[in-house]
């Protein structure tokens, strides 16, 4: 009897072998794998290995070797077609009926694969082609290079509405088949179908074999209605049972032991290019229990990395409430947070290896996370809110179905209950509850966890890169007003500058006038915009920010200055911008890492880092014209 190949993937994705395995043998971790007496043969010393990353056992006293499946087979005697019917009924899986009808869909399935590799192969040569010249210049500026983009098959679909279509016709491909893959669409009322995927930068999304299944677009239009663009659900693709980038990634966590999950494509092919590429993605939606089991077969605690605001702490507390139900012993999570403002590219291209491993390392367990979120959620200032957080805890713990493991938790959430009570803690020691003076009532102090580290410390509060200060940044004002007074060199970088991180709202307005008009071709083609800018009603914030550069920049503001010397100036300043985020965000981590555990290490790391922040100014005052000085000394400033 046959089964189609997806169904039987799908059983194997569900199923580690060692859950299956360990239902017959006594199976004891051994580094990545389990390891236990063969089944096959009487023996004392163990010589039989599962794999769960890879999906097979082995057994070196017998040679035997295979999956769930041939290890049903092997040891009970069963028949192919009933080992994976049970195997089913354990993963939950529905079985086809097997039918000619059946059969046929099989085949056809085959076929639409190669459909998709069609496109995929259309895509990518648009993108090398005339067409794809913006693709390229965006992803430029993603810094996603040539060889990058040909290891995730990155394309682009042109704009025009039946590029594909034609395309694929050409090559005997009907329209229902183009239909039935997500590729074309056909709204009501509209005569013939066309292309679903148009003026966007294309990322093929794959199934755990390899094969495309899928199409992810990000738009290169900024008023588009959707930014990125999935395939639809379709016999081939699942978006809820799929990982971007599983196939690549399966390896690597297999080597390195570890599996890390971020929000986006981009997200995944940055921190691929800086040495994780054990780094997979969900596709635009929550993270589901089936995607949690494909993550757990590679790694037992997978780490879920966020984007450090609201969102990203909403996206990381629902990711919470699916877990909970269905973690068992040895199988959890860690959750970690990006810098506030910054996602994973933005930190690969700013920081590099060595930012995110620290962001990476810093990952909190489960356990730490729901704490966290139910401490947060209100005052506990009272016997009724704390007991109501209790309450709460009680609730959510319920939900855990492994028996041990609930038990567990529940002692973890007792202990720090307790400590939380007035009076609870030791003579000497900090409480975590003060009296307020003259009031008789009782304040919280501010609980640890995941949220004490995305805060700004004191210092870095006051900083311009994160607070609104009363004057603007001088590296800010010098990079927005640097470009609006060169016209042609705000049309070469007007995609550098619309990618950058701007603290202050008068900077970011300006900017964001530049963009629109170098998008829109409005620019004059070569001087100063500063009229436009005025003519906008950007007047005043153009004054401010021209009062906040430094004396020594300001001939950058002349329009008639050599614009190569303009251009090296303000990259320069672009590059001094990054990097400071970087330290500066990294500073927090390390003010919070010392705050927990004040030891010399943490120190060195804070101390390192201000020197390199103050290296970074050294470097600005030391770059400043020297015959700018003469000129600013005569109108006396």
């Amino acid at each position: 009897m046959r089964y189609p190949p997806g169904t039987l993937d799908e059983i194997r994705a569900r199923l580690p072998v060692s859950e299956v395995v360990g239902k017959r043998v006594r199976l004891q971790k051994a580094g990545r794998e389990w390891k236990g007496l063969s089944p096959f043969n009487a023996e004392k010393t163990p010589s039989f290995f599962v794999n769960d990353q890879k999906g097979f056992y082995h057994d070196f006293s017998s040679g035997k070797h295979g999956d769930i499946f041939s290890f049903l087979m092997e040891t009970e005697g069963v028949p192919f077609p009933e080992a994976v019917e049970r195997l089913a009924a354990m993963a939950g899986v529905d079985l086809p009926k097997i039918s000619p009808q059946a059969i046929e869909q099989e085949e056809r399935s085959r076929s639409l694969v190669e459909v998709m590799a069609m496109a995929a192969s259309f895509f990518q040569a648009e993108l090398r082609g005339r067409a794809g010249t913006r693709a390229r210049a965006y992803l430029d500026g993603r810094g996603l290079s040539p060889e990058t983009r040909d290891a995730f098959g990155i394309g682009y679909a042109p704009a025009d509405r039946f590029s594909l279509r034609d395309h694929l016709a050409g090559k005997g491909v009907t329209p229902e088949a183009m239909m039935e893959v997500g590729l074309l669409v056909q709204p009501e009322g509209t005569a013939v179908p066309f292309d679903r995927f148009r003026d966007r930068v294309m990322f093929p999304i794959c199934d755990v074999r390899g094969r495309v299944i899928a199409f992810g677009g990000r738009a290169l239009e900024k008023d588009v209605p959707a930014k990125y663009l999935n395939s639809p659900e379709t016999t081939l693709f699942h978006k809820g049972r799929v990982l971007y980038n599983h196939h690549n990634a399966r390896k690597a966590a297999h080597d390195k032991g570890s599996v890390i999950a971020v929000e986006g494509y981009v997200d995944v092919i940055a921190m691929s290019a800086v040495g994780f590429a054990n780094t997979v993605a969900p596709l635009g939606t929550a993270l589901t229990p089936d995607q949690l089991a494909l993550l757990w077969r590679m790694a037992d605690e997978p780490i879920l990395c966020f984007d450090g605001d609201k969102a990203g702490r909403r996206a990381a507390y629902r990711a919470l409430d699916v877990a909970l139900p269905i973690v068992t012993p040895g199988k959890s999570l860690r959750i970690a947070f990006m810098p506030e403002g910054q996602d994973p590219d933005d930190l690969a291209r700013a920081g590099g290896h060595g930012a995110l491993a620290r962001v990476i390392d810093a990952a909190q367990p489960l356990a730490e996370v729901l704490w966290a979120r139910e401490v947060e959620a209100g005052p506990l200032d009272t016997p009724e809110r704390r007991a109501a957080l209790e309450r709460r805890l009680r609730d959510l713990l319920s939900a855990i179905q492994d028996e041990d493991l609930r038990r567990h938790y529940r002692a973890d959430m007792d202990a720090r209950l307790r400590a939380m009570m007035p009076g609870s803690a030791p003579r000497g020691e900090r409480r975590p509850w003060v009296e307020r003076r003259g009031g008789g009532r009782f304040e919280p102090r501010r609980p640890t966890g995941i949220p004490e580290q995305l805060r700004a410390s004191p210092l870095l509060a006051r900083s311009a890169l994160f607070s609104r200060a009363p004057s603007p940044s001088p590296r800010e004002s010098l990079i927005v007003l640097g470009l609006a007074a060169h016209a042609d060199l705000l049309a070469d970088m007007a995609e550098a500058l619309a990618s950058m991180d701007l603290a202050d709202a008068d900077a970011g307005r300006v900017r964001q006038a530049l963009v629109d008009a170098a998008a829109h071709g409005e620019l004059p083609a070569s001087g100063s915009v500063r009229e436009l800018l005025e003519a906008w009603g950007l007047a005043t914030p153009v004054a401010r920010l021209e009062g906040a550069v430094r004396p020594g920049d300001r001939w950058c503001l002349d329009s008639a200055a050599d614009p190569e010397e303009v251009k090296d100036s303000v990259r320069q300043a672009m590059i001094l911008h990054r990097r400071a985020l970087t330290l500066h965000n990294e500073l927090g981590l390390a003010q919070t890492a010392f705050a927990q555990d004040d030891s010399e290490a943490n120190l060195a790391w804070i101390r390192d880092l201000q020197a390199q922040i103050s290296a970074i100014d050294g470097t600005e005052a030391e770059r400043e014209r020297p015959e700018a000085w003469g000129e600013v000394g005569s109108d006396g400033e």
